[in-house]
């Protein structure tokens, strides 16, 4: 689905079919506690490196106002031009289309929102992780 704001919603096969095929990058927009405790996927199987960028700090929830430019710096340091296409990922693809957004408007694109995102919704019983989303589908990931 494309929106005005960025180029659109996909799904997490999606992504790492762009990702092993194209030049594209995943950037994980959660925070560094949910990278500690839930994990990351991992892009080892690709030779490719998982960009870490928190969209909201943890305990605060407060948006980073430094989101875009912490960003752009680290894209830049590692070589990926504006015109390479983005993936944000975050538990549930909430933050991660306002990344994508905010990305966007910096001048990036085509910016892209993981949707059911890392862990997905929440099942009957409350839990996430089993309907929807990266660890869902079975994609690679990885735990500290």
């Amino acid at each position: 689905m494309r929106t005005a704001a960025y180029q659109g919603d996909v799904g997490p096969e999606e992504a790492w079919k762009a990702l092993s095929e194209s030049d594209a990058v995943l950037i994980d927009v959660r925070t560094r506690a949910e990278w500690a405790y839930v994990g990351l996927p991992d892009l080892s199987p690709l030779g490719r490196q998982l960009f870490l960028a928190e969209w909201q700090s943890f305990p605060t929830q407060q948006v980073d106002p430094e989101f875009a430019g912490k960003l752009v710096a680290a894209l830049g340091e590692a070589g990926v031009g504006q015109e390479v296409p983005l993936y944000f990922i975050c538990r549930s693809g909430v933050r991660s289309a306002a990344a994508a957004a905010a990305m966007t408007a910096a001048g990036y694109g085509p910016c892209f929102n993981v949707s059911g995102g890392f862990e997905g919704d929440r099942n009957e019983a409350g839990h996430r992780g089993q309907i929807n989303g990266w660890k869902a589908v079975g994609l690679p990931w990885t735990q500290s």
